[in-house]
C-alpha cells in the first residue's frame, strides 16, 4: 500500500468515527430539535454520491468510509424525521 492509501484510510476513519458521538447523543436523549433536517438530507445525499464515486473508482477507503458514514447519517436523518412527525401531532 502507498502512503496515500494509508492517509486515505486514516482520514476516512476520523471523519466516519466523528459521527458516532452525535448518533449516540441523539438516540440517548431522543432530542433532534437543534438538528437541521435540510442539512442532514443534503449531507446524506452527498455521502451516498461519494459512495457511488468510490465504487466507480474502486477506492476502498472511500467506499468503506462512506458506507459507514451513510449508515450513521441515515440513522440520524430518520430520527429527525421521526421526531418531527411526533412533534407535529403533539
Amino acid at each position: 500500500m502507498l502512503l496515500a492509501d494509508y492517509l486515505g484510510f486514516i482520514a476516512a476513519f476520523c471523519t466516519t468515527i466523528s459521527f458516532v458521538p452525535q448518533v449516540l447523543m441523539v438516540y440517548k436523549s431522543n432530542d433532534t430539535s437543534a438538528l437541521s433536517l435540510s442539512m442532514y438530507s443534503i449531507f446524506t445525499i452527498g455521502v451516498a454520491l461519494w459512495l457511488i464515486y468510490g465504487i466507480i473508482k474502486f477506492d476502498l477507503a472511500i467506499i468503506t468510509a462512506n458506507t459507514l458514514t451513510l449508515a450513521l447519517a441515515i440513522s440520524i436523518l430518520f430520527k429527525i424525521i421521526s421526531n418531527n412527525k411526533i412533534n407535529k401531532y403533539n
